[in-house]
This record gives C-alpha cells, structure tokens and sequence, in this order.
C-alpha cells in the first residue's frame, strides 16, 4: 500500500498483501538538470516467499523495510530482512546500500518499540538503517517525505562513488534492480555521467 500511495496516490481499504513481487515506476523531476525514475518493487514479506523474491533485490541501490506499528510479529522481522539485504547488496566500495526503516499504520494504535521515538532512533542507528519514519499510506503520512529521504542518500552515493576519489571499475551507474522489504530505488540523471 505504500507504494500505491506513493505512485498513484491511491489507498485502497481492500488492499491485498502480496503475493511474490510487484513492481512500480515513478519518474521524479528533482531539479532542473535531473530527472530519476524509481523503479519500486514491493517484495512479499511473509517468510514463505522469503527465497523465492530475495533475488529481485540483489542489484538494488536503496531500499525501504517496511513494519506494521499494530502488529509486533512485523517488527520481528525487520532485522532479518536487513541482515539479509546487507549480505547480499552492497556498494561498489563494500558498504551496505541505504535502507530507510518505515514504521507503517501510524494512524493506528501502536505496540512495541516505536511507542518510544528514542528507542526508534537506538534502534535505526545500531542496526545501519539511514533513518526511520513513521508513515500511514492510508492518511498519506510521511510517504513523500520518506521517499525523498531515501532518493537523497542514493544521489549522495552516487556522486561520492562517480567522484574522481574512486578507480573507474569501483564506480557504478544508477540503473535497474530491485530491494528488500517494500521498495527499491533506482534514478537516472540528465547532463550527467550515469549510463542509465
């Protein structure tokens, strides 16, 4: 549901949890020299389908892990989806890609952890994530604002590693993939070096 909300500005009460993989575009007009296009891919979170949709997130360049604030289960397993995206996907120099933790169903009543925003931020930070927000695709809660966050670190990483500090074949363009979780980002920049 997040990635409706954020695509088509769309909930759905209805909505259906899903089933393997599903995927999204959205093309960003980020200033007037880039425009990126995000290629999403929603990845079931349910462990059964745990193997079967971890391969579409190995060349993934940023990521959302996305938990349901009313239903601790959900928290659970945040930290395996993180662990195993951190073994498998990483930047051309060995540091993890960016993952924006997403406390989803804000707007409901919350259990656990993110009850308490400071054991939220201990959390984020002993575990890697770039940052957390508390989202509700339902109310449109956070939604923009987290995909922006995320979309910031990828650009930042991508002009760090296509800086001249790098040898050529540590480089890399930002192209398609896919991510753990929820969401994975990919962006592709006018007037500029990538060879999207």
């Amino acid at each position: 549901s997040f990635i409706k909300r954020y695509v088509h500005q769309f909930f759905s009460q209805s909505y259906r949890a899903t089933i393997g993989v599903d995927f999204a575009l959205k093309v960003l007009h980020w200033d007037q020299n880039t425009i990126i296009r995000l290629q999403l891919w929603d990845i079931a979170g349910q462990e059964r389908f745990g193997n079967m949709t971890r391969v579409y997130y190995k060349e993934a360049v940023g990521a959302f892990i996305v938990f349901d604030v009313t239903r601790n289960a959900t928290f659970d397993a945040v930290i395996k989806w993180k662990q195993d995206l951190d073994s498998k996907v990483q930047l051309p120099d060995g540091s993890p890609i960016p993952c924006i933790l997403l406390a989803n169903k804000c707007d409901q009543q919350k259990q656990g952890i993110v009850t308490t925003p400071e054991k939220m931020d201990e959390y984020v930070q002993e575990n890697g994530f770039a940052g957390w927000f508390e989202t509700s695709a339902k109310e449109n809660i956070n939604i923009e604002e987290a995909a922006r966050a995320l979309v910031n670190k990828i650009l930042m990483n991508d002009k760090l590693v296509n800086s001249g500090d790098m040898m050529d074949n540590e480089k890399f363009a930002i192209a398609g993939g896919s991510t753990a979780g929820t969401a994975q980002s990919t962006s592709q920049a006018k007037k500029s070096t990538c060879s999207c």
